[in-house]
């Protein structure tokens, strides 16, 4: 798995791809220092962080609103080029502050927190989207025996739930404009 998480991040890196990944609190890190080899992981960096190093910031909306957690990030030593930064982000939950969740951050030199928050956070949004699709449009009913079954039902099903997320979002649209323009027409006009 971890030669996986490498072979990825290599990957991207060479095409200069922005990513965020999760990995494991175990995760075993090897940074040259000046004082030599260090081995570390991220579990044991994060328990080095002061309480001045966290941030409050929305790993974006959620079904009860905005989903807080606290956020922190230490850069990684390893190479780069110079228009991009790598990081190591902690998210820490505001309710269980043992409860932290990893990331390796691959960005352009100077992203700030927030966005990098911002990013990690897509993971929920993404993971809805998946349970939509399985509880509205059958996406884990295939019982196909063969590649080809399971990919044209696959390929159906996605096709129908991109159709429905992008008519849900032309009606949210036109239902904001539609606010916009009663709200325009029932306004006091000045004289």
């Amino acid at each position: 798995m971890r030669s996986m998480v490498i072979t990825t991040r290599r990957m991207l890196e060479d095409r200069s791809q922005p990513y965020v990944l999760a990995v494991r609190s175990n995760h075993t890190l090897r940074m040259i220092t000046q004082e030599g080899l260090l081995h570390t992981d991220p579990a044991q960096m994060a328990a080095d962080l002061r309480a001045a190093d966290w941030a409050t910031h929305p790993a974006g909306e959620g079904a009860k609103g905005l989903r807080l957690y606290d956020w922190a990030r230490i850069a990684l030593p390893w190479l780069t080029t110079p228009d991009h930064e790598r990081w190591l982000l902690i998210r820490r939950s505001r309710s269980d502050p043992k409860a932290l969740a990893y990331y390796f951050v691959f960005a352009p030199a100077g992203t700030d927190l927030a966005e990098m928050a911002g990013a990690a956070g897509l993971r929920w949004t993404i993971e809805e989207c998946f349970l939509r699709a399985k509880d509205d449009l059958g996406l884990d009913h295939c019982e196909a025996r063969s590649w080809h079954g399971w990919h044209r039902h696959m390929t159906l099903v996605m096709a129908a739930a991109a159709f429905l997320t992008k008519l849900a979002a032309d009606l949210r649209r036109a239902a904001a404009l539609a606010d916009q323009i009663k709200a325009n027409e029932t306004s006091p006009t000045s004289v």
